[in-house]
């Protein structure tokens, strides 16, 4: 029932038996007997083929349910065989925003190939709700991520934490009345930002002025919304963009006020075209995570990176 199931699984990813066909370098009349056959030895249709592109049917999901923990399981195997090596091969599958594998991974990966020159390590570049998809279907094994994933199905290792801080263009009237409580970039790389002494800025100074947020399903835009909640104002958002930096960049060209982290800050050139505010909402610190797929199979590889990103992790 289940002899030639990564086909079947190759047409479930691909949603496409031509494309699948093409990545199983078979044929696609072939590839469509094939999976003919196995559809007959269930009883019922895998493929909903009316729609487009191809969806499973009720008993399809059933059976990709089950392929996909046979995968689990063979993976851990291979998996448990090459921790009994050296680390003289293996493979890290990493991925994250942009920000964070631009800023954050590359010394970490130096570091680790340093010592496993002969570990491949692949990094994927990616929104959170496609690194998850890739984390879950198993195609990653760690993600580096501030959202608040589901505990039931994510492991998690704190990297460390951020603080998200308000940048706001230079040119904006605003900053004259707001001037006191101004805090520079070398305040945030040096840590001084989080003394107490130093005030957030009254957030209904902002009220009325242009926003420029993530889009919906970044914890970083949940988190702005939640501060224009607390202070009860009604946001004007003029643009919402898939990553942090962008946003930033948008700001520092004066087009509206961004939700930036002192991870991003710390890791940007200086630009005087930009103003940086401590928050006063609840919900700016937030944990910044390596999570994997709870109960899959944790390899010595990873086991060693995490460790290594653990000795390099900033304050």
């Amino acid at each position: 029932m289940f002899s030639n199931a990564e086909y079947v699984y190759e047409v479930y990813k691909e949603r496409s038996f031509s494309r699948a066909a093409h990545n199983l370098y078979i044929s696609q009349p072939a590839l469509s007997v094939t999976i003919k056959r196995i559809e007959s030895r269930i009883g019922a249709p895998i493929f909903d083929r009316s729609t487009n592109p191809i969806g499973l049917t009720e008993c399809g999901q059933k059976y990709i349910e089950v392929v996909k923990q046979m995968m689990d399981l063979q993976s851990g195997f291979v998996n448990y065989l090459n921790d009994l090596e050296d680390l003289s091969a293996g493979v890290v599958n990493v991925g994250g925003s942009n920000l964070f594998t631009s800023c954050l991974l590359p010394p970490i990966i130096a570091e680790y190939k340093t010592r496993y020159p002969a570990v491949e390590i692949n990094v994927v570049e990616a929104n959170t709700p496609h690194l998850d998809h890739l984390l879950m279907e198993g195609r990653l094994d760690l993600i580096l991520d501030n959202y608040i994933f589901d505990k039931k199905t994510h492991d998690s290792r704190l990297y460390r934490r951020e603080e998200l801080l308000l940048a706001v263009p230079s040119a904006f009237p605003v900053n004259r009345a707001l001037k006191a409580y101004q805090i520079s970039r070398e305040d945030i790389i040096n840590n001084k930002f989080k003394d107490p002494e130093l005030k957030p800025a009254p957030f209904e100074n902002f009220k009325g002025l242009p926003f420029v947020l993530l889009k919906a399903g970044n914890d970083t835009r949940d988190r702005a919304m939640t501060t224009f909640a607390e202070h009860k104002i009604q946001p004007r958002i003029i643009l919402e963009l898939d990553q942090q930096m962008t946003a930033y960049n948008m700001s520092c060209q004066g087009l509206g006020i961004s939700f930036v982290s002192d991870t991003l800050v710390r890791n940007v050139p200086a630009d005087k075209h930009i103003c940086f505010y401590k928050l006063d909402a609840s919900c700016s610190v937030r944990d910044l995570c390596f999570f994997r797929k709870k109960a899959k199979y944790v390899t010595r590889a990873v086991r060693e990176f995490l460790s290594i990103a653990e000795q390099l992790a900033t304050p």
